[in-house]
């Protein structure tokens, strides 16, 4: 009588063993999800990465800009430039359209982070343009 039924313990290991194979295919959903994790992350991370070689040169961004700006087209506009730490200004209070297309031409096909971009329609020929550009 002190012995132990042998179905007991058949029973006991089959139970152990359905338990293992249940945790096992929970460890293989987490798996599969941690991996997809991983590769949305990597993504991300290459994709960021490429936006701060793009957008976070400052020194190459301020010399393209100030290179822009120096256009023979841009002369007789009379461009106001502000250059801070944080960003540059350009405001002209009259400029040619043709000068002005030339201008925003180029700022949008640069890699620049424009924050603020004000164009005022002052006569069929003029305009004027304040733009901030932060780097």
């Amino acid at each position: 009588m002190n012995r132990i039924n042998p179905l007991y313990l058949a029973l006991l290991l089959i139970v152990i063993l359905l338990l293992a194979i249940f945790k096992l295919d929970n460890a293989k959903v987490e798996l599969a999800d941690a991996q997809e994790s991983l590769i949305e992350t990597t993504a991300l991370a290459t994709n960021l990465s490429g936006l701060k070689d793009v957008y976070g040169n400052q020194k190459k961004s301020k010399a393209a800009i100030l290179k822009i700006l120096k256009n023979s087209s841009l002369k007789q506009s009379n461009i106001m430039k502000k250059v801070k730490k944080s960003g540059i200004i350009i405001s002209s209070k009259s400029m040619d359209l043709r000068a002005l297309n030339s201008l925003l031409g180029k700022l949008f096909n640069g890699a620049y982070n424009i924050v603020a971009l004000d164009v005022k329609k002052l006569s069929e020929t003029k305009v004027s343009l304040h733009v901030e550009i932060k780097w």
